[in-house]
């Protein structure tokens, strides 16, 4: 009976935790939606380019795109999936050569070190699973974790470019349906 109180609650804290760590990244993805929305661009990009940016990714994409754009969710999953991938390949195959370019500066070594220290510190199941704990880093939908800091931790443990890849793919596919269901609930909502 314990087992399941604690089960239960453990489910409840995770659901909220989602919930609080999208508040940031879909007020900010509305914005941006109602932004581009007024300048007369097309709601499929508009989900395509939100979904491209750090920290918002599809966790603001999806929510955006179904309440502010008024897409089907199946639509608005497909748009979010490719606008998430898209950064992915470059950021992987680029991001040494742009942090480089960075440290020449004294603020790019502190900005450099400072995304190094925090993609570190949440890459614990990376380094414990390697390739499968990649996919349920980017996967678990919680601030900080994602497609792009997914691409950044791969870099960090040295794993091959498509393995990289093709994980982090995976992981943005079950953040997009944990995201897309929270969504259907009403659990994210777009205020």
């Amino acid at each position: 009976m314990n087992l399941n109180i604690g089960i239960k609650a453990l489910l409840l804290a995770l659901v909220l935790l989602l919930c609080a760590g999208q508040l940031c990244a879909t007020s900010f993805g509305e914005r941006t939606a109602q932004n581009l929305k007024d300048r007369g661009i097309q709601p499929w990009l508009i989900v395509i380019f939100i979904s491209m940016l750090p920290i918002v990714e599809l966790r603001g994409a999806i929510p955006v795109a179904m309440a502010v754009l008024g897409m089907p969710w199946p639509q608005a999953v497909l748009l979010s999936i490719l606008g998430n991938m898209l950064p992915i390949p470059f950021i992987l195959l680029f991001i040494d050569w742009f942090f480089d370019r960075l440290r020449v500066f004294r603020w790019g070594v502190r900005f450099t070190d400072w995304i190094t220290e925090r993609a570190n510190k949440r890459s614990a199941v990376v380094e414990r699973y390697q390739e499968l704990g990649l996919a349920i880093f980017v996967g678990i939908p919680l601030p900080g974790t994602g497609g792009w800091t997914g691409a950044l931790v791969a870099k960090l443990f040295k794993l091959p470019f498509w393995s990289s890849l093709l994980w982090i793919f995976i992981g943005v596919l079950i953040a997009a349906a944990a995201v897309t269901a929270l969504t259907l609930l009403g659990l994210l909502v777009v205020t």
